[in-house]
C-alpha cells in the first residue's frame, strides 16, 4: 500500500535521513522504532508531507507523494496524527471532531462516522461540549484518534500515541489501534513503548541516525538481542554474567 524508497531528508547541512526505505502493507501494522533523533518523527512528517524530501519516493498505492501538499496527501487517505496529539485546546470536542471531516459534504456519514469514534471511545460522547486543553492526557489522545477517523483515512500515521500515558490507558491505546486496523485501516505506528508495539506489529523497523539497522517481523524482534538490550531493556547473556 506505502512505499518508500530510498528517502532522504536534510535540515540544512544536517542529514536527518539516509536512504530509508521500507513497505507497508494493506490492513497491516508497521512499527518504527528508534532512539531519539533518530529519525522516526521526520520520516513520517515527510509522507505526510509536513517536511520537504530531499530524495527518494514516497508511493501510496502507486501515486507518488513527494511534493504534494499535506492536504492533497490527506484526501488521499492517508492521515497523520502527530506526536503531543496536537488538539485544538480553545475548540470543544465536537468542533475537534468536525475539524477531521473537514472535507466532507455529506452529513449523514459525518454523522455515522462520529457514531463510530463514540462506539470506540464512550468517554468522548459524554465530553462533547467541554473543550478539548481541559481533557485529560489519555482522554486528548482518545481525542486525536477519533479526529483522525473522522477523517476516514485508509492509513493512519500514529508518532508516540503512549507518549506520557499511564498504563492502564496505554494499554488501552493500543487495544484500540488493533480494532482501527480489524476494521481495515492500514497503520504506520512511531513507537518509544518498543515492548507494545511489536507485540501488535506485523513487520518492524530499526531506525539509527537516519538509516534503517533492523527489520523483521514484530515477533521476530521481540526476540532479537539487540532490540532486547538497547530497546527493551533486557540484559544479554554476556551482561547478566557480568553483573551477576
Amino acid at each position: 500500500m506505502l512505499k518508500i524508497d530510498d528517502l532522504h531528508v536534510n535540515y540544512g547541512v544536517i542529514r536527518a535521513l539516509k536512504g530509508v526505505s521500507f513497505e507497508v502493507k494493506e490492513r497491516g501494522i508497521v512499527t518504527l522504532l528508534g532512539a531519539n533523533g533518530a529519525g522516526k518523527s521526520t520520516t513520517i512528517r515527510a509522507i505526510s508531507g509536513i517536511v520537504p524530501i530531499s530524495s527518494g519516493r514516497v508511493l501510496l498505492e502507486g501515486t507518488e507523494l513527494k511534493g504534494k501538499p499535506a492536504h492533497v496527501i490527506q484526501q488521499l487517505g492517508l492521515v497523520h496524527i502527530p506526536e503531543g496529539r496536537k488538539i485544538f485546546a480553545n475548540l470543544t470536542v465536537r468542533e475537534n471532531l468536525l475539524m477531521g471531516s473537514y472535507n466532507n459534504r455529506d452529513h449523514h456519514e459525518v454523522v455515522r462516522v462520529m457514531q463510530r469514534v463514540f462506539s470506540i471511545f464512550p468517554i468522548i460522547e459524554t465530553r462533547l461540549s467541554q473543550l478539548g486543553g481541559t481533557l485529560s492526557g489519555g482522554e486528548q489522545q482518545m481525542l486525536a484518534v477519533g479526529r483522525a477517523l473522522m477523517s476516514r483515512p485508509r492509513l493512519l500515521m500514529m508518532d508516540e500515541p503512549s507518549l506520557g500515558l499511564g498504563p492502564l490507558v496505554v494499554a488501552e491505546v493500543f487495544r484500540v489501534i488493533q480494532e482501527i486496523r480489524a476494521e481495515g485501516v492500514t497503520i504506520l505506528l512511531v513507537e518509544q513503548n518498543a515492548n507494545a508495539a511489536l507485540k501488535i506489529a506485523d513487520q518492524a523497523y530499526v531506525l539509527e541516525t537516519g538509516r534503517i539497522v533492523l527489520e523483521g517481523t514484530g515477533a521476530d524482534l521481540l526476540e532479537n538481542p539487540r532490540v532486547k538490550q538497547y530497546y527493551l531493556g533486557e540484559k544479554t547473556a554476556v551482561q547478566a554474567h557480568v553483573t551477576a
